[in-house]
């Protein structure tokens, strides 16, 4: 990972995400949700960098909780 760009590290994390999001069957409502969203907006744009979005730490962590994946695992390819 060293000669990553920050965009490309966003769309690992937000791929990642999605992944195991499936893996548990939850959608994207109900991962926002549970995050303590009331839209969709958050998690979906995230996911694929819509617009530059992206999970930041804190968001990270609970979705690490939600989904019982270890936080290192978003960051691999």
């Amino acid at each position: 990972m060293q000669n990553i760009t920050p965009k490309r590290l966003y769309q690992i994390v937000g791929k990642a995400v999605a992944k195991y999001r499936k893996e548990k069957g939850l959608s994207q409502l109900d991962l926002s949700m549970q995050m303590g969203y009331k839209s969709v907006s958050v998690v979906s744009g995230a996911e694929i960098c819509y617009k530059n979005k992206h999970f930041n730490l804190e968001q990270l962590l609970k979705i690490s909780q939600i989904l019982e994946v270890e936080f290192c695992e978003f960051f691999k390819e």
